[in-house]
């Protein structure tokens, strides 16, 4: 059986394209060209899935279309719109920490290297131009810049990410 913290998201199924089960999808990493990856796993009905890849063709850096085996109608296809697709961990090495979906990081300890454990990430807040992390304290909750320049190392196997954050930033 496949559980959710063995695998990660790499993108989502966004539409049937045609009437023969082939879909639209994008994607933050293009690791399944790069890995000869056979299949992708999606939720179905609270399970994770491998469906198998029959073929897929990229349309742009971050769109592809892709058919699985076993799906050739449009209305097969159309069941999947919305779906995330993921992949085994296995493949998370090989994927730049940048390609890495945001909600993946839920969960994770965000660990400062000069003051210590600030605490777990609860959410990525997106409406912003620059994305959150969202870690609840005792009285509120601190957003913390999602940043290259403050990440340090991403530890995924102990879920923890250590970050060099700008003196007062905690305080704001």
């Amino acid at each position: 059986m496949i559980k959710k913290e063995d695998i990660f998201p790499i993108g989502q199924i966004n539409k049937p394209h045609g009437i023969n089960g082939e879909m639209a999808f994008s994607f933050t990493s293009d690791v399944f060209d790069s890995e000869d990856v056979s299949y992708f796993i999606i939720e179905r009905q609270g399970i994770f899935v491998p469906f198998f890849i029959e073929e897929y063709r990229f349309k742009s850096n971050e769109t592809a279309l892709v058919k699985f085996e076993g799906i050739s109608s449009d209305e097969k296809a159309r069941s999947f719109s919305g779906l995330t697709v993921y992949l085994p961990k296995q493949y998370l090495e090989k994927v730049e920490n940048t390609e890495i979906e945001l909600d993946y990081f839920v969960g994770f300890t965000l660990i400062d290297a000069q003051l210590g454990e600030i605490g777990i990430i609860s959410e990525i807040d997106q409406t912003t131009e620059n994305a959150l992390f969202v870690i609840p304290t005792a009285d509120d909750e601190l957003l913390i810049p999602v940043g290259d320049d403050y990440i340090q190392e991403i530890d995924h196997e102990n879920k923890r990410i250590t970050v060099d954050l700008p003196i007062g930033l905690l305080e704001l």
